[in-house]
């Protein structure tokens, strides 16, 4: 089964944007995955096409309509697919939920716009509220293309070797949430600067040996929530 990605945005030119380059672009064209828009804005209700309105008790911006919103998330169905709105006062997006994602028949994106979407429609068509960091965007569009990235590079035959999942940041497994190690490759020398001795002594345990090493220096110097984690697990 074809994994499906359903986009609600004002702005559907922006897709597929940057995934329709690299390995995303080569599963898209393969169809390993699907990805299809809905423009709001084609659910506006008067002629002027108006998707936004003033907030309720005042303050700036606007807010987009509820009525809008849901009718054009009645337009399509979710086959099963969770529908997320990318918001910074949502649930932070980790790997785990990615893989989650990954795994299921696909998703539905919610891009908000303006100062957000009226909290109805989010209780009344069970949208779950998503992040990908502590940053405020002009829109949801970035985030749910860097959520879609994340998501698709999961598919099986998107990555050529399943196993370069294995180390990387965030892995789970025999890594345990790890951020992941430092990388080298030619030339030898550079700048003055040489290749740790160890990844050139074809001693594939060292080798490990030392990545693993790097990789719960770096996590606990720059992520130490994730090492407390780690610890906490042990």
């Amino acid at each position: 089964m074809t994994w499906r990605a359903t986009v609600f945005t004002l702005f559907p030119a922006m897709f597929p944007g940057p995934l329709a380059l690299s390995l995303a672009g080569r599963a898209l064209a393969e169809r390993a995955w699907a990805l299809e828009t809905v423009d709001i804005r084609d659910f506006a209700r008067d002629k002027h096409r108006s998707v936004d309105d003033t907030p309720f008790g005042g303050g700036p911006g606007m807010v987009l309509r509820p009525d809008v919103l849901a009718a054009a998330l009645d337009s399509t169905a979710d086959s099963g697919r969770p529908t997320l709105l990318m918001t910074p006062r949502g649930t932070p997006l980790d790997q785990a939920r990615v893989r989650r994602l990954a795994e299921g028949p696909g998703v539905r994106l919610v891009c908000g716009r303006f100062e957000g979407i009226d909290q109805r429609v989010v209780e009344a068509r069970a949208i779950e509220e998503v992040s990908i960091g502590d940053v405020v965007l002009s829109g949801g569009e970035p985030a749910a293309l860097a959520l879609l990235d994340a998501a698709v590079r999961l598919l099986p035959g998107t990555v050529g070797q399943a196993a370069s999942h294995a180390e990387e940041s965030f892995a789970g497994g025999d890594w345990g949430g790890l951020l992941e190690y430092p990388h080298y490759t030619r030339p030898q020398v550079f700048e003055g600067r040489t290749v740790p001795e160890v990844l050139l002594s074809g001693d594939h345990a060292r080798i490990r040996a030392w990545r693993r090493q790097q990789a719960e220096e770096l996590t606990r110097a720059r992520r130490p929530d994730l090492w407390a984690r780690r610890a906490g697990a042990h």
